[in-house]
């Protein structure tokens, strides 16, 4: 029985960043989005999981993560290596499984290619299919593809018998079993963030996590900084390089929410108080890598309301810009908490509150025990 079915952990953050470009689009401008008819600036969401998931992989966290890759034939041939594989064996492992996700592009490609074009445009074409598709593997599955290679001599025409790419990632998936992440060994990454592979269905995995784009309260134009650099060995006056960059100044509303009962699911139900401190704890320090060289625009949290409640997920819109000629974080704080407030009433008995804790305004009330407070609350659900 699943203790936390329909729980989850709302997160409303307010965030300041002075100059920055967190987030480009396909200019190399910080994105932006029309809310309420003013214009805003946006990071993606896809943007600040990325960020998320990559410090859960960081040594400070110690936990088992998986690796999210195009490049599979070398995460098999290492772990077949491992296993007692010759280097010849352990390449024709590691193609055989890769190719099983990225089609045979030699073949694909080759009603494309016409006597006209070159071997440089054939292979820009092929690398250029090869970049869709990417593989997200926990640490126990590459084991469990390589342990089952070996069993067939790491021959593994023996182990992948079928000629359709589809019925061929079935088998895999029939290898791997249905995903049940164990905490200790397995990528808590792909419990959190989910995983989709279209030729077999039965590997997916429903994300327990789920995030907004990030947008700022307020209205934002984003200016342009001129840049010049200068030659350190050229005797004469003047620049060597000139250019211009994008950036602009914010304070974001974030909205996150990480379902429970989802991450119980996916974790088999063990090890849920360190997962979801692992959770927040990247939440808070993770900052989108983008020219953080150049600008250095890395903040934490100005404020949040973090809500265990049971029902509908629920953001705030922000649709009305703030306005303010003294900063954006206090009014923000108000128009978020209001809101929030508001959303409680409207809903009434469908709202579902269990507990909320609010960060940001007592000192004494650090990161730290914001999750004791949270997972004391999720202890009290499961007893």
């Amino acid at each position: 029985m699943n203790p936390f079915k329909g729980i989850r952990i709302e997160f409303h953050i307010l965030q300041s960043f002075p100059v920055s470009c967190l987030n480009r689009d396909e200019v190399g401008a910080p994105k932006t989005a029309m809310i309420g008819g003013t214009t805003r600036a946006r990071v993606s969401s896809q943007c600040w999981k990325r960020a998320i998931r990559l410090h859960l992989q960081g040594p400070e966290m110690g936990l088992p993560h998986g690796t999210r890759t195009k490049l599979i034939a070398p995460l098999i041939e290492k772990e077949c290596l491992i296993q007692g594989a010759t280097q010849v064996e352990a390449e024709q492992c590691g193609q055989k499984i890769e190719r099983i996700f990225i089609k045979d592009l030699t073949e694909k490609t080759s009603k494309k290619r016409t006597k006209d074009s070159t071997d440089e445009e054939f292979e820009d074409e092929i690398e250029e299919e090869k970049s869709d598709t990417l593989l997200f593997l926990s640490p126990s599955e590459v084991t469990s593809i390589a342990l089952a290679l070996k069993g067939k001599g790491f021959n593994p025409n023996n182990l992948i018998t079928e000629k359709d790419s589809k019925k061929q990632a079935k088998e895999l998936a029939k290898i791997i079993g249905k995903p049940k992440f164990n905490y200790e060994i397995d990528g808590i990454d792909i419990s959190l963030f989910g995983r989709m592979v279209a030729q077999a269905t039965k590997m997916n995995v429903e994300a327990a996590s789920s995030f907004a784009h990030a947008l700022s309260t307020h209205k934002v134009n984003n200016e342009i900084e001129f840049f010049t650099a200068l030659d350190d060995c050229e005797e004469k006056t003047g620049s060597a390089h000139m250019g211009i960059l994008e950036f602009n100044s914010a304070t974001y509303y974030r909205y996150i929410n990480l379902d429970l009962g989802q991450l119980f699911d996916n974790l088999a139900g063990k090890m849920i108080p360190e997962a979801v401190s692992s959770f927040i704890k990247a939440l808070y320090l993770a900052n989108p890598s983008a020219r953080q060289t150049t600008m250095g625009a890395s903040t934490l949290w100005d404020f949040a309301e973090v809500i265990i409640r049971k029902g509908q997920p629920l953001s705030i819109s922000f649709e009305e810009a703030i306005k303010s000629s003294e900063g954006y974080v206090e009014p923000s704080k108000l128009k978020l908490t209001k809101a929030i407030k508001r959303n409680e009433n409207l809903a009434g008995s469908l709202y579902g509150k269990i507990n909320s804790f609010t960060y940001g305004e007592d000192e004494n009330f650090n990161i730290d025990k914001l999750i004791e407070y949270v997972n004391s609350t999720l202890r009290g659900i499961h007893e």
